[in-house]
């Protein structure tokens, strides 16, 4: 019999197996496990401290920087903002979250395609935030790799532009399952793409009834004040809890 390229066929055993050779171990600890645990003690620290963290997720070209400098704009003097820019390399996002007057921070992940919760811890020691009401983690761009990780966040947050397509809760349906919002950015751009809004809402629904959902642009700020309303909501529970 001849092997196909990409097919395991099973081994031909020709001697008999004696059962009493096999062991059985059972595996009880996660491969996330440890990361888990550190996740919990970022939680733990930041709620000591007062920080509601918002991990924001998407592929890149988004909007995730242009929608944190809009929300940023809207809360300020209401709460102290920070932001965490993760990145494989450059700086650019940090510098235009600075020269916006926003603190942030610029991560290396020294090549890693999303961020982890010690990464985020070490990123959170280097930048001081026991002073921060809000403290925003922009991860890697990428709908795989973030989705996977607990990053010690209170709040995870997806942002789908109009010119990704309606599709991304079906080929990524783990990103939309971890998120407790989704934003629907681009809108502007809705007359130059096909995007079913309808669509995107039932699948994202079906994937996560709870997940709220926002469309807007920020680009023009269209949408933005549900959005602001939601997170002002959330961060004073944390802050009150």
């Amino acid at each position: 019999m001849h092997g196909v390229r990409g097919l395991s066929l099973p081994l031909q055993h020709t001697g008999r197996i004696d059962m009493s050779d096999i062991r059985v171990i059972d595996v009880n600890v996660g491969i996330f496990d440890a990361n888990n645990r550190i996740a919990d003690e970022v939680r733990a620290v930041n709620k000591k401290n007062g920080t509601f963290l918002v991990n924001i997720m998407s592929s890149p070209g988004s909007g995730k920087t242009t929608t944190l400098l809009r929300t940023a704009e809207a809360l300020r003097g209401q709460y102290t903002i920070g932001v965490m820019e993760a990145d494989i390399d450059s700086a650019i996002d940090a510098e235009r979250m600075a020269s916006a007057g926003v603190r942030s921070i610029q991560v290396h992940t020294g090549g890693e395609c999303a961020m982890d919760a010690s990464m985020t811890k070490q990123a959170i020691d280097s930048f001081h935030t026991e002073d921060l009401d809000i403290l925003f983690l922009e991860n890697i761009g990428n709908l795989v790799c973030p989705a996977e990780q607990d990053t010690g966040a209170d709040v995870n947050v997806e942002i789908l532009s109009v010119p990704e397509g309606d599709d991304k809760p079906l080929k990524y349906p783990l990103m939309f399952q971890v998120c407790q919002c989704v934003l629907i950015n681009k809108i502007d751009t809705g007359k130059f793409f096909r995007f079913d809004r309808n669509a995107a809402v039932e699948r994202i629904r079906r994937l996560n009834p709870q997940a709220a959902v926002f469309f807007l642009s920020a680009k023009t700020g269209e949408g933005f004040d549900e959005w602001i309303r939601w997170l002002r909501e959330k961060a004073d529970q944390c802050h009150n809890s």
